[in-house]
Parts: structure tokens; sequence; C-alpha cells
């Protein structure tokens, strides 16, 4: 009879986690926060799929997700050990399918004129706390990499990410008829 594959493991029962290479490191640990937003942000993501928004999005936004678990992957492997396969990376076309998908949607947005406040629909919404989550995503990450080596694409695509999810929450709202209330600052 074969072993059965358990959710639980036990190992982490102490506050300790394993990289990929099997180092033991504390649950607190730089690279399992920068990894566990990324994660955060991945699963926040698929919140935005669940919503009733364009296919083309959404079949984007798996996409997104895919490269997330990517960098996710980079975040949690220890470089000082050896691995007996090749982690897979985030390439500069993935920069770029962002970047293109942002400037299709900009072609169709009015114009900003003022900072907008979040909202008028839960899909425009969602999108934006996704935003929100990846900018500390980024700012994780990018603390990360004052300590430990982190790939320069890996906070590259969260940067434009973030860009991307803005622009996708404007989109979602005119696709929608959603309001965008700008921002009056009173003074």
């Amino acid at each position: 009879m074969s072993e059965e594959f358990k959710i639980y493991t036990k190992t982490g029962d102490k506050g300790q986690t394993s990289l990929i290479g099997g180092t033991r490191v504390p649950k607190y640990h730089p690279r399992i926060e920068a990894y566990g937003t990324v994660d955060e942000l991945k699963s926040y993501i698929g919140l935005i799929r669940d919503q009733d928004i364009a296919e083309d999005i959404k079949s984007l936004l798996i996409e997104i997700q895919d490269r997330l678990f990517t960098i996710e992957s980079q975040l949690s492997h220890d470089p000082k050990t050896k691995l007996n396969r090749p982690l897979p990376e985030i390439s500069e076309s993935d920069v770029n399918k962002l970047e293109s998908a942002i400037d299709e949607m900009d072609e169709v947005l009015e114009p900003l004129s003022s900072f907008i406040l979040p909202g008028g629909h839960v899909a425009v919404s969602h999108s934006h706390v996704a935003r929100c989550i990846c900018r500390r995503a980024e700012r994780i990450t990018i603390r990360l990499s004052e300590v430990h080596p982190v790939n320069p694409l890996n906070i590259k695509y969260l940067n434009r990410l973030s860009d991307y999810l803005f622009v996708l929450a404007r989109k979602i709202a005119k696709d929608l008829n959603a309001p965008e209330t700008p921002w009056k600052p009173k003074v």
C-alpha cells in the first residue's frame, strides 16, 4: 500500500518551516514574509477572477497567478542550497505582457485628472485591494533584497503588476458602468 499524502506535517508546530532546499527558518523569516504576502496576493486575485468580468481579463489573471507562484518559488528558495532541478523564473516577456495589457486598457479609458477613491463596484474594490497587497509584497521583497539575494525581475514584475491592477480597476469600472469618484481634497 502506498503512503497517503497528508496536508499536515507537524514539522512547523514549533514555529519553524523549511525553505526550498531544506533550510529551516522561523516562520517570521523575511523570505517567509515575502512569499507569504505574494501568496496572499495570488489568492486575492482569485477573488477578482470570481467576479462578473470579461473572460479575457480572467484568462490573464490566471496567468498572473501562475507567475506569482513562480515568484513565490524563487523567494522561498535558499540560494545557499543546491536544487535537484531548476525553479521557474520570471522573464522580461512577463513584464512586457503586463505593460501591453496596461496600454491596451489605457486606450479606452478617460485620462485621469485627479486621484480616484477606490469603490463603485465590488469587482473594482477587489482590484484596488489586490493592488494594495501587491504594493506591500513589493515593499517586503525589496526589503528582503537588501539582505538576501532576490531576482530583480521579481521586484520589477510586482511593481508592474500593481500598475496593472490599478488600470484593471478602472477598466472594470468602465466595463460595468460603475462610477469613478474623484478625490477632492479639502484644503
